[in-house]
């Protein structure tokens, strides 16, 4: 199967704030939904100076960077730097401790299992909606 035939494994999560950016990542993901969700991100950016984040891995299976430019890495993790300020992680591994190196001073980075996701929404002070 080719990009162009696969389903999506990066979706959005529509909640009750809109400087919240939630997204639902399932399955494998590859370089062509790395690069939605780079482009996603950065719509969110330019709606709000600042977001909180909230990223779901729901039967998460891998995540294969190794097509996708140096630049591109780059480019989308200088934008993190000046836009989020709280980041939770649900479900999947935790990968907040590689993250929490790579972002700066200020930007608060939980993970939390899935089965506490109703905490991670509490943090963040927020709720989904239609039923994620």
């Amino acid at each position: 199967m080719n990009y162009l035939e696969a389903v999506p494994a990066v979706r959005r999560i529509d909640t009750d704030r809109d400087d919240l950016f939630a997204v639902d990542i399932v399955g494998e993901v590859n370089a062509a939904d790395a690069e939605n969700l780079y482009g996603l991100l950065e719509a969110a950016y330019a709606l709000h100076a600042q977001i909180d984040v909230l990223v779901r891995l729901t039967d998460f299976e891998s995540a294969d960077w190794s097509e996708i430019s140096r630049q591109t890495l780059e480019q989308g993790q200088t934008a993190a730097l000046g836009h989020v300020r709280k980041c939770a992680s649900v479900g999947g591994p935790d990968w907040t401790g590689y993250a929490r190196g790579e972002l700066p001073e200020g930007v608060e980075l939980r993970h939390f299992p899935a089965d506490r996701e109703a905490d991670a929404w509490r943090w963040l002070e927020a709720e989904p909606r239609g039923g994620a």
